[in-house]
């Protein structure tokens, strides 16, 4: 009997507590909303209209730019010895990312891993069929040979970065040497 009133008045209690906390926010916010029920308008001066108009404008142009313009330059293999060469920098992303080959000869990409992140320990080349783990701080060396021409990709083990093999019968000479973002070139 005496638990049965323990329960009872505590369930009691704790109504009472949260009703009466209802009743006290209900008050509050009738008078904060008797406050808020105008809107009021604050004019800006025109130059500030203007600047945030065109502000955000140049940024919406710069998005386009970097997203659907800006292309990098690709670098050409260099042949030595019959196969052709080309060393990446695995650093937050492939660098190079588009490399241009011929077709028919054999191909050597040399990855030098320096970023940690766990993304960038594999390198896959799906339409060659290989694979390879990338050792921090060390150069690994994917070989195959590319028969037709065409556009080939290699990405992570998320396929979060990407690269570009473009496979050409004949190596034009507008194919230049590429440099990094930072604006030093890649070691070769």
């Amino acid at each position: 009997m005496l638990k049965n009133k323990q329960m009872w008045s505590g369930i009691i209690t704790i109504v009472l507590l949260l009703g009466g906390n209802n009743i006290a926010m209900a008050e509050k916010v009738e008078k904060s909303s008797e406050s808020v029920n105008q809107f009021r308008r604050i004019e800006q001066p025109k130059a500030v209209k203007i600047g945030v108009t065109l502000g955000g404008l140049a940024l919406i142009g710069a998005e386009l730019w970097w997203f659907l313009f800006s292309k990098t330059k690709a670098q050409k293999a260099k042949s030595s010895r019959g196969i052709q060469e080309v060393n990446i920098t695995v650093d937050g992303g492939y660098i190079p990312e588009r490399i241009v080959v011929k077709a028919g000869e054999p191909v050597r990409l040399n990855f030098f891993r320096k970023d940690p992140s766990n993304c960038l320990e594999k390198v896959l080349l799906p339409d060659f069929h290989k694979a390879a783990d990338l050792s921090l701080n060390e150069t690994t060396a994917v070989e195959f040979t590319p028969e037709k021409t065409g556009n080939y990709t290699f990405n992570c083990g998320m396929n979060m970065f990407r690269g570009v093999i473009e496979v050409r019968e004949e190596i034009e000479k507008d194919v230049v040497e590429v440099k990094e973002r930072v604006g030093s070139t890649t070691s070769s």
